[in-house]
């Protein structure tokens, strides 16, 4: 072993794997692929690999680095001595499920546990309520040797706590993970299936006698009567265990019933273990999901998640889970073993695509926290809580991707909102939108030199180009028709919006790897304002226009260049002297909106000039500001609904990503001007809200799209990804770069 693999810090998963087929290891997969992806290579996933037989053997992944043979008591006790001498081992997570360990009830996990000198979370997927004495004793002794307890529903919390007696602050809830995909409705993947015009109904998962499959069928001709472009798709293969012991007794017995039904053409079966892609399809397809189980005890329904959280409504019998899932805002609940109820959702739901489609978007915004990015950041949050090492390992940086920029774009230019992750159209386009998006294409192509960059910036830089005005300034809005609106623009204040254009073009004259047509194209916009004279009083104005001129000043000494920056570093200064208290060391009387531009630009300044003054007003005012936006190692931005007045309150929510990204950057030039190590971990901390370190816990950034959220609000994330949100995480990513 390699002193670089030494320096890891391992989580090993004692859990099955694939390509053992068992949905405990699909589990598995999933959560220690999210958690590489996110935390990787710091901390790696590594697993010990439960077999159902001395001779079953899957040619396993590198990540599997032991395996144990269920039946086969050694195994266990040779494994935790291998794990207790492997140092980068920190912690041990169980994935439990009865039926994968050996003995009575898993009984010999016990031996394992004995000997492992790890600290360990147990993950239980099956809790079952009123436990006979054995039952009970061996799950009490497995959570004797656990430093923690998850569970996947409140439900399951509950009895561990009554049935079980164990202490509710041991056990962590949470939920299931599903794979993010974008909102869709299910037209074009009906297409692709060759299911155009029909409405899909499906199930899938294992098939096992306890599925309740048959009373679905039984309840299809009444549903076939009114809706006779119906489908049912049935799809996955019987359960390993179900098979050895019963054959395909079940199947043939849901085929045969389909058949003295008259159903042929209605019911399809899909005998295959579905890979995540065909699954994902398959659901996409889907009108209405049908979750079957006849076990009331089922606590985790993974194929209820993955349904729910790709926006189709369930209907669910009254499982557990489903109890805690299914409200009357996202499906229909009904008994177990009827098929008159079956019927009449299904005819409730088919007949209303209003409906239908109301209780799937809310499923699909109800769970986005489900989502695996989101699952695999709070089981990290809760080990480290036994390992506080594993959370202070730095986040893993996503790569930097343009798709969803790209997508917002045509070729007139970005396109300000979207609904979820479509473009808007109808809300149209603005300079200040335009502006951050030439910003972060000419640094992308500073960096990258990518082609696809430098189209991107061409266009921007022709949007600014076709909104400047004679007089020096710019407009800001305009219509979905790409005529200005008039109306809009006389009516706000233009400023910032102008301000940023400046810097943006400023930006792209300067920066030598852009080609000289557009750097020419740039210079001439910035200097037909700059001849103007124009002036700013809105502070973030001033400060964007202090950025513009640090660009030019850091190519071209010129002195009236260099005169305009002393001038707007002044009156920032004034601000500051007008306002500013022992209590409250800013420019104004309130925090607003990416207030860390406004210290930036004087260490911008000073960086010019090496006034003294304005290094000394940007660290009073910064450190303010980190004062009241950092709270136990997490970012928190000033709330937009309400902002933080100075005799006001402070105002948490509707948290914006524009205000995370000035926070990163002037952080950054604090540190290069400073080399204090402690504004550099505050970068890092601001960032990481992006990936998860905020007040809801979750994830802003969207690693398949490449766009980000709207915002944090006190409940929920804004899940639309418009200009303004994806152009600021760029933004603060790309500063990583330089």
């Amino acid at each position: 072993m390699s002193a670089n693999q030494r320096d890891k810090s391992w989580i090993v998963y004692l859990a099955t794997f694939p390509p053992r087929q068992c949905g405990i290891a699909t589990f598995t997969e999933d959560l220690t692929n999210a958690i590489d992806q996110m935390f990787g290579p710091s901390v790696k996933s590594k697993i010990v690999a439960m077999n159902l037989t001395e001779v079953s053997h899957f040619p396993y992944p590198d990540k599997v680095i032991l395996q144990i043979s269920q039946p086969r008591e050694e195994d266990y006790i040779n494994a935790a001595n291998k794990l207790n001498q492997l140092k980068e081992v920190k912690l041990v997570n169980i994935q439990h499920e009865f039926g994968i360990f050996g003995g009575e009830y898993g009984s010999h996990l016990l031996l394992f546990l004995k000997k492992l000198q790890k600290p360990v979370v147990i993950t239980f997927h099956t809790v079952l309520p009123a436990p006979d004495e054995r039952m009970r004793n061996t799950v009490q002794a497995i959570m004797k040797y656990s430093k923690g307890i998850v569970v996947m529903t409140h439900s399951s919390k509950e009895i561990l706590e009554k049935d079980y007696g164990l202490n509710p602050d041991r056990i962590q809830v949470i939920p299931h993970g599903i794979h993010h995909v974008p909102y869709r409705t299910s037209k074009n993947a009906k297409s692709a299936l060759g299911f155009s015009g029909r409405l899909i109904l499906s199930t899938f998962g294992f098939l096992s006698p306890g599925k309740g499959v048959e009373y679905v069928i039984e309840a299809m001709p009444s549903v076939v009567e009114k809706f006779p472009n119906v489908q049912f798709l049935i799809a996955g293969v019987t359960h390993p265990t179900v098979l050895e012991q019963e054959g395909e007794t079940y199947r043939n017995f849901l085929t045969k019933k389909v058949h003295q039904l008259d159903l042929s053409n209605y019911v399809s079966f899909y005998n295959t273990y579905l890979s995540l892609n065909d699954l994902l399809g398959f659901l996409e397809a889907t009108d209405v999901y049908l979750s079957t189980s006849l076990n009331p005890n089922q606590t985790v329904s993974g194929t209820l998640s993955y349904a729910l959280g790709s926006g189709r409504p369930v209907i669910s019998t009254a499982f557990a889970q489903a109890k805690q899932d299914i409200t009357n805002e996202v499906g229909i609940l009904i008994d177990f073993k009827n098929p008159r109820a079956f019927t009449d959702a299904i005819i409730k739901l088919l007949g209303s695509d209003e409906l239908r489609l109301r209780m799937g978007k809310n499923a699909y915004f109800r769970t986005r926290h489900m989502t695996w990015e989101n699952v695999a950041l709070s089981y990290l949050k809760y080990f480290s809580q036994f390992v506080p090492e594993l959370i202070r390992e730095q986040r893993k940086l996503p790569p930097i991707k343009l798709t969803h920029l790209a997508k917002l774009t045509d070729d007139f230019g970005i396109i300000q909102f979207a609904n979820l992750t479509e473009p808007d159209l109808s809300s149209g386009y603005t300079l200040d939108d335009n502006a951050r998006a030439l910003i972060v294409a000419t640094l992308h192509y500073k960096k990258f030199r990518i082609h696809s960059s430098l189209k991107l910036a061409s266009i921007y830089l022709n949007f600014l180009s076709g909104v400047a005005k004679p007089d020096g300034h710019f407009d800001n809005y305009i219509n979905s028709n790409r005529a200005i609106d008039e109306q809009k623009n006389r009516q706000e204040n233009l400023e910032d919006a102008n301000a940023r254009a400046l810097y943006a073009i400023a930006l792209v004259s300067t920066t030598k790897q852009i080609p000289k047509r557009l750097r020419r194209q740039a210079h001439f916009l910035f200097e037909q304002s700059f001849r103007k004279n124009i002036a700013f009083s809105s502070p973030r104005a001033i400060a964007f226009y202090i950025k513009a001129l640090y660009c030019l000043l850091s190519k071209w000494k010129e002195p009236k260049t260099l005169a305009a920056l002393r001038l707007h570093c002044e009156q920032l200064v004034t601000l500051y002297e007008k306002s500013h208290s022992p209590e409250w060391e800013w420019f104004e009387h309130y925090l607003t909106y990416s207030n860390a531009i406004l210290p930036e630009a004087l260490l911008l300044g000073y960086k010019i000039t090496g006034e003294r003054r304005y290094l000394e007003v940007a660290e009073k005012t910064l450190n303010f500001l980190i004062k009241h936006t950092y709270k136990d190692s997490m970012y928190i931005p000033i709330g937009q609904s309400g902002w933080f007045p100075k005799e006001g309150t402070r105002q948490h929510f509707d948290q914006q990503p524009e205000d995370t990204t000035a926070t990163v950057e002037a952080l950054n030039v604090m540190f290069q001007v400073t080399n204090r190590k402690h504004y550099k971990e505050l970068v890092n901390i601001a960032f990481n809200w992006f990936l998860g370190d905020n007040i809801l816990g979750q994830v802003v950034y969207d690693r398949t799209t490449g766009g980000s959220y709207d915002g944090v609000g006190g409940k929920f994330i804004n899940l639309n990804q418009g200009a303004e949100s994806t152009i600021s995480y760029l933004l603060a990513r790309l500063s990583f770069e330089s």
